[in-house]
């Protein structure tokens, strides 16, 4: 998720200052994404270096407003319009571990993959509860901390599905017919070449 192109969809709003700009998208995701102040000011920073903000009004509180720029606006509207596209290959910490656990000998999977069923059913059904506690279900911070929680549901439970399909299809393979010994091949120095793109 793009903090930077968030905080500018804000800042198009009008400006805001940092601990404004944090409560301002809790408010919208449902803290569901926690950005510390830190992490806010960073960003502010980044965004002004390149022209996207400029530095305001100060209040007699000292808040130093900030304000989004026309080259700003521009950024926000056209990651609005955008889709989001999706990485080829995949950083999935929990894929990634299946793959190289059902590689390497002496390895229970299977054990691997009840223990991650059991926490994702868990997540799945504290997002469940959490989703039912809403106060005021017409509103528009509630509108929009729903759609995340949502996304996070099903996210959940296709985690879970996929958890299902990984066990069935690593049931199919004996265990050591899976295992992967190192290789004997050295590696060359440097880079891989990547595979240019098919016309």
């Amino acid at each position: 998720m793009s903090v930077r192109q968030s905080l500018l969809a804000i800042l198009d709003q009008g400006p805001c200052y940092g601990y404004q700009l944090r409560a301002e998208f809790d408010r919208r995701t449902g803290s569901t994404w926690p950005l510390n102040v830190g992490q806010i000011y960073n960003t502010l920073d980044r965004l002004e270096r390149d022209g996207l903000v400029e530095k305001g009004d100060v209040d007699e509180h000292g808040h130093v407003y900030w304000q989004i720029t026309d080259a700003g606006a521009a950024e926000a509207r056209s990651w609005l319009d955008s889709p989001v596209q999706r990485g080829k290959g995949t950083r999935d910490e929990l894929a990634i571990k299946l793959a190289v656990a059902a590689t390497l000998p002496g390895i229970d999977v299977s054990a691997i993959i009840q223990t991650q069923r059991r926490t994702s059913l868990s997540q799945l059904q504290e997002l469940d509860r959490a989703k039912y506690a809403g106060a005021n279900p017409d509103g528009p911070e509630e509108l929009a901390w729903s759609l995340v929680v949502d996304s996070m549901i099903f996210a959940a439970e296709a985690e879970v599905r996929w958890l299902d399909h990984t066990e069935q299809r690593l049931a199919r393979h004996p265990e050591h017919a899976m295992s992967l010994g190192l290789s004997t091949q050295k590696p060359k120095r440097g880079r891989p070449v990547k595979a240019e793109a098919s016309a």
